[in-house]
C-alpha cells in the first residue's frame, strides 16, 4: 500500500483520475480526498491498495491559487456557468484587500449548487440534471469553514467592466473556494466568478513534489510516478512493535505500552514493525487499542 501525488490536469473529473490509475496500475482498489472540479487542477492525495483506508487520516488543509473576474456572476459560481453582468466594479485594491480579510477564520458557507455535495445520498449537480424545474430543489445548509490566511497576489483592473484578480487561500476541508469567490462578489455588490482553480496543497502533499498525469497514458507506468509510504505522511506519533506485541496485535488484542510516554487518552498513533505500518491505534486507559490492522502492506 502507497500514496500517489498526483497533479490533476484540467478537464477532466476526479475519478477519471482514479479510472486511469486503475488502468495503469492494475489496481483496482484506488481512492483519492478530496474531489477537484473537473475545471479545476492541482494536488490530488490517492490511495493505492490498503492506503484507501487511511484517506481520512491524511492531513487535509489545503492551499489553493484562484483566479476571479469580477463584475458578472454564473450560476454554477465558476466559468462553466452562462454569465450575467451585474454591474461595473467600483472598489479599489484597499476594498478587495479589507473585504478579503472578512473571511478570515470561522464562518458559514453554504455550498454551491451545482457540486458533488450528496442530498439524500444523491450529488446536487445530479439531482440538477434530473429535476423537474417546476418542483422544489431539496435545500442546501451552510455548514461551517475555516480560512486560515487569503492573499491578494494580483489585480488587474485595465478593463473597468471586467476587473480581475488572483488570490491565494488557505483553507480547512470542506471550504469550496467557488462560493467563496460568489460570497466576495456579494459583499463588493457587483458580482463575482471563478475563471481558474489550482490545488497547490493538500496537507503533507505538494504541488512541487507531484507526478503529472498524462491525458494520453499509452506508454505510462508505475515506474512513472513516485510512491509515498503511509509512514512519511500521515502526521501521529509512531510505536515499534516488538515480535510479542506484534502477535498481539495482529489477533486484535490490546497491548500495554513497553515504555511510558506522554500518550493522552484517545490519541491516534501508528504502530510499526521494520518500518511498515502494521495498525493504526488509540491510547486508551494507559492501553494500545487496534482500530485498523494491515496484514499485507
Amino acid at each position: 500500500m502507497y500514496f500517489l501525488n498526483i497533479n490533476k490536469p484540467k478537464g477532466i473529473s476526479s475519478f477519471d483520475v482514479i479510472r486511469k490509475l486503475r488502468k495503469i496500475l492494475k489496481i483496482k482498489q484506488i481512492g483519492h480526498s478530496g474531489t477537484l472540479d473537473p475545471l479545476a487542477s492541482g494536488v490530488m492525495q490517492v490511495g493505492i491498495g490498503n492506503a484507501t483506508k487511511l484517506l481520512d487520516y491524511l492531513s487535509s488543509d489545503k492551499i489553493y491559487i484562484a483566479d476571479i473576474c469580477f463584475g458578472y456572476v454564473s450560476e454554477t459560481f465558476d466559468d462553466e456557468g452562462e454569465k450575467i453582468f451585474v454591474k461595473k466594479p467600483d472598489f479599489d485594491r484597499e476594498n478587495l484587500i479589507e473585504t478579503l480579510k472578512s473571511f478570515l477564520g470561522k464562518t458559514m458557507q453554504t455550498p454551491p449548487k451545482y457540486s458533488a455535495i450528496k442530498i439524500n445520498r444523491q450529488k446536487m449537480c445530479d439531482i440538477l440534471r434530473k429535476k423537474d424545474l417546476n418542483s422544489q430543489m431539496p435545500e442546501i445548509k451552510a455548514r461551517e469553514i475555516e480560512i486560515y490566511s487569503i492573499d491578494l497576489l494580483d489585480e488587474n483592473n485595465k478593463n473597468p467592466n471586467k476587473i480581475t484578480a488572483k488570490i491565494k487561500v488557505h483553507c480547512k476541508k470542506g471550504t469550496y473556494i467557488r462560493s467563496l469567490v460568489n460570497d466576495l462578489g456579494q459583499k463588493l455588490g457587483c458580482g463575482a466568478y471563478l475563471t481558474d482553480l489550482k490545488r497547490i496543497k493538500a496537507g503533507n502533499f505538494d504541488i512541487n513534489n507531484s507526478d503529472d498525469l498524462p491525458l494520453d497514458i499509452t506508454n505510462i507506468n508505475e515506474n512513472n510516478f513516485n510512491k509515498i509510504n503511509p509512514l512519511d505522511c500521515l502526521s501521529f506519533e509512531k510505536y515499534e512493535l516488538n515480535e510479542e506485541e506484534f502477535l498481539k496485535i495482529q489477533n486484535g488484542n490490546f497491548i500495554k505500552p513497553k515504555i511510558q510516554s506522554d500518550y493522552k487518552n484517545d490519541e491516534l498513533i501508528l504502530l510499526t514493525k521494520n518500518n511498515k505500518l502494521v495498525s493504526i491505534a488509540k491510547i486508551s486507559d494507559n492501553l494500545i487499542k487496534p482500530k485498523k490492522f494491515f496484514k499485507e502492506n
